[in-house]
């Protein structure tokens, strides 16, 4: 149980992390991967409503946008307990991610929690 909380919390993150990298790549204008600023980040976790709606697509109670989708891309691998394309800097990032979620929103937190751990998805 300890396991799939833990590779929630790194889905979670992911999907925040998602959410910024790709905001990073349609400024640039790049089609590779950016690096995603820690004021890119700030900014992305600033945002309420944004939050709000990733967070509703991972409990699996609202459409999913780009991001969303990303997030049900990349669960998998996070679910077998690595991220390969994650450098230092992206976990520092994720961490980051992931504790703002516990402390902003304890009741989504908790949804998603019993949601991953009973294996409904």
């Amino acid at each position: 149980m300890a396991f799939a909380i833990k590779l929630l919390v790194v889905t979670c993150g992911l999907l925040l992390f998602a959410g910024t990298v790709i905001a990073a790549e349609s400024e640039e204008g790049q089609t590779g991967r950016s690096r995603v600023s820690d004021e890119q980040l700030n900014m992305a976790l600033s945002d309420q409503r944004y939050l709000r709606r990733q967070l509703k697509c991972a409990m699996g109670e609202a459409p999913c946008d780009p991001v969303g989708r990303r997030l049900k891309s990349l669960a998998p691998l996070v679910l077998r307990g690595s991220c390969p394309q994650c450098n230092p800097e992206e976990v520092r990032q994720i961490k980051k991610v992931l504790s703002h979620i516990q402390r902003s929103y304890p009741k989504e937190w908790t949804k998603i929690i019993q949601q991953y751990v009973s294996g409904v998805s």
